[in-house]
């Protein structure tokens, strides 16, 4: 068998991948296929949460349902840094693959948690209080899932290809939503009504997501570890030998040692919050965006987004591969400035569309946009830190970020567009943005000065 020497390990160092070509595809996709499968049922929730919703809280208004829907949306999030640091932990420390498994057992169990919720007529607050301790269950996961199958994607690819395999990530991610969405449109269409939907149907997702969860729990468990964390274990090791250093103060994967970089953990924060913003505006609340503001119905909001999402995930290899020639900068300053320049003018555009395909226009110039954020932001992150602490420096202050900022998008727009200030919305998404923008501007970049090289 042929194996392949891997740029990103440097000259003279000695070291050559174990892997063949084979072995490092079917690793990378292994490890994609689980990040999808834990995404889908993340966005599950949001993308029937327009059918459930009612039943959780029936004696509100449709917005105000909505707004409750988002608000255990958004408390989940808070779960997100706490899954950073636990699974960023356990993967500097034990192993990605390890990681990885643990985070998609914990997201099967709070799918399958929701899927046997009662709802509020049968068990009156027991019910979203049920719904809420599954979401914050599937928060821990999810937090942890980032940071890990960045870090896992990034090292398994080769130095000249790495904006193009890890930008993978979002493939995935994105692919999430699209399957959730999938799922949607053939419930609506030619199996269920709305009103059977609303009643039962939406149960049938979650079923799904808990079962699609074991089948990526039996792919993860057959991975390859990457070469950056066994050879940082093995030099681990050999330190503490050496110095009889006890395992407590071990730096893998501590918070003691992830503060020895605060300048990497600054730019996590600012080159994500804009980015997470757009993303989460641009696709999980754009399905209540376009029934609530554009009045389009559930059928064609579910139609418009499943599109754009297919071509925005589409999108994302091409604008890595594109960041492997030219650079990360580019694409996060092209980002920045168009998304500060353009999202008023674009959600203003969106909300008073006229048709289906007028909508599609405009979301798709948006995500268009998003892409240079996207495509790249897991291997920028992955760029910035050694072996021994990368899972932590890439998950818990990218989920800090998205917490905050992500996590509140939905419950922050439903709210100005209750008071009757909506547009504030547009402004807020456009100095979040204009912040990142102000980061891209000042770092480095990345693809230049990877530490990924010196594993």
């Amino acid at each position: 068998m042929t194996k392949i020497t891997d740029p990103s390990l440097g000259e003279g160092n000695g070291h050559s991948s174990e892997l063949t070509v084979k072995a490092r595809l079917k690793a990378i996709m292994g490890g994609s296929i689980g990040n999808l499968v834990e995404w889908y049922d993340w966005y599950a929730y949001s993308a029937f949460a327009i059918y459930f919703s009612s039943s959780f809280f029936p004696e509100a208004d449709q917005t105000t349902q909505y707004l409750n829907s988002a608000g255990i949306f958004g408390v989940a999030f808070l779960m997100r840094p706490v899954g950073g640091w636990l699974f960023g932990t356990i993967a500097d420390r034990v192993g990605r693959k390890k990681a990885m498994t643990m985070s998609v057992l914990l997201m099967s169990f709070g799918s399958l948690l929701i899927a046997l919720t009662p709802t509020y007529t049968t068990v009156g607050v027991i019910a979203p209080i049920l719904l809420l301790v599954a979401r914050l269950l599937q928060g821990l996961s999810v937090g942890g899932e980032y940071g890990v199958s960045a870090t896992y994607l990034s090292e398994m690819a080769t130095a000249d290809r790495r904006g193009f395999y890890s930008s993978f990530q979002y493939v995935t991610l994105i692919g999430g939503q699209l399957i959730a969405l999938g799922i949607q449109l053939v419930l609506q269409k030619f199996l269920l009504t709305e009103s059977q939907l609303m009643e039962w149907g939406w149960r049938i997702p979650f079923v799904i997501g808990a079962i699609l969860s074991v089948i990526a729990l039996y792919l993860r468990k057959n991975l390859h570890e990457t070469d950056s964390f066994e050879r940082n274990r093995t030099q681990s090791e050999q330190e503490l030998q050496d110095t009889s250093t006890p395992e407590s103060t071990r730096k893998e994967g501590s918070i003691r040692e992830l503060l020895r970089y605060p300048k990497a953990l600054v730019t996590v924060v600012g080159l994500t919050l804009g980015g997470t913003l757009a993303f989460y505006t641009y696709t999980t609340y754009m399905q209540k965006f376009l029934v609530n503001t554009v009045n389009l119905t559930k059928e064609q909001s579910t139609l418009i987004s499943f599109l754009s999402l297919f071509i925005f995930a589409a999108l994302q290899p091409v604008f890595g591969l594109l960041s492997d020639k030219i650079g990360r900068r580019p694409l996060l300053l092209g980002f920045g400035i168009l998304g500060t320049v353009c999202t008023v003018p674009l959600l203003t555009g969106l909300s008073r569309a006229t048709s289906v395909w007028e909508a599609f226009a405009y979301l798709m110039v948006a995500l268009i946009i998003v892409s240079g954020y996207t495509s790249i932001n897991a291997v920028v992150k992955a760029e910035m830190f050694p072996a021994s602490i990368r899972a932590l420096g890439v998950g818990l202050p990218y989920a800090l970020t998205v917490s905050i900022f992500g996590g509140s998008a939905e419950y922050i727009a439903l709210f100005l567009k209750k008071n009757g200030v909506e547009t504030y919305y547009y402004w807020y998404i456009t100095a979040c943005i204009a912040c990142s923008l102000i980061v891209y501007i000042f770092m480095k970049d990345t693809k230049k000065t990877s530490l990924l090289n010196k594993d």
